[in-house]
């Protein structure tokens, strides 16, 4: 990726949405373009952190693996999105483990680097810290709501969590082209794997979805809404 492409994904990065022109190029001085392919890991939970990550282009997961080896979903990530959400903001080890599902463009910024270059201009440093506020609150709000709810509700609201964040639109169906296990798909949601398959072979049997090992398309994604909705 060339520096004008660097420059022109950053600029659309939330994150630095308030920075001005000369800060942001400080930003793009430090930063540094890496290709992960699919399967690979781009660190492990409780390594240094020694970079802060943005998707130019694939999808991430980030889990965590628990004493007996299994596997925690935290998120599925997108182009655009950041990670670890924890930032540049703490001295932190990575809170959780990173892996391309996908061949995977990203654009790493140091640590290190990032850190010297806001004590050199705090101004950068305050326009972040505001945005990252914003997006503990808004992930707060979502873990309350998923915490509130059962788990045929923590499974409609975790499919159309994936419909807005990764779906593609043909006419009413929502593709959503996700290679994920129905093991990683209940780790996602703190459920069992038996649970998943019956509530999709249930929402399949209602017209509701389509699935398969490489994609969930939602047939009717309205009606997913109305099931989700239902008390």
């Amino acid at each position: 990726m060339n520096k004008e492409q660097i420059s022109t994904f950053l600029k659309q990065v939330p994150l630095f949405h308030d920075l001005h022109p000369q800060e942001l190029e400080r930003v793009e001085e430090i930063t540094i373009s890496r290709f992960f392919p699919r399967k690979s890991t781009v660190f492990t939970e409780g390594s240094e952190k020694e970079a802060v990550y943005f998707i130019k282009d694939g999808l991430i997961k980030t889990y965590k693996t628990d004493e007996n080896g299994n596997e925690q979903i935290v998120s599925f990530l997108k182009s655009g999105d950041m990670f670890p959400h924890t930032g540049f903001f703490n001295p932190n080890p990575y809170p959780a483990t990173a892996e391309a599902i996908v061949d995977s463009k990203l654009l790493a910024i140091p640590v290190r680097l990032f850190e010297n270059l806001m004590l050199s201009t705090p101004s950068i440093a305050v326009k972040m810290m505001r945005v990252m506020g914003d997006k503990i609150r808004e992930l707060q709000e979502k873990l309350q709501v998923l915490s509130g709810q059962d788990v045929k509700h923590r499974v409609l609201s975790f499919l159309l969590q994936l419909a807005d964040q990764l779906g593609e639109w043909n006419g009413s169906t929502v593709t959503i082209n996700l290679p994920m296990t129905h093991q990683e798909f209940a780790n996602s949601i703190g459920t069992t794997r038996e649970t998943i398959n019956r509530l999709l072979n249930q929402f399949s049997k209602e017209d509701l979805l389509e699935v398969d090992r490489s994609r969930i398309v939602i047939v009717d994604l309205e009606a997913l809404k109305l099931q989700r909705d239902l008390k």
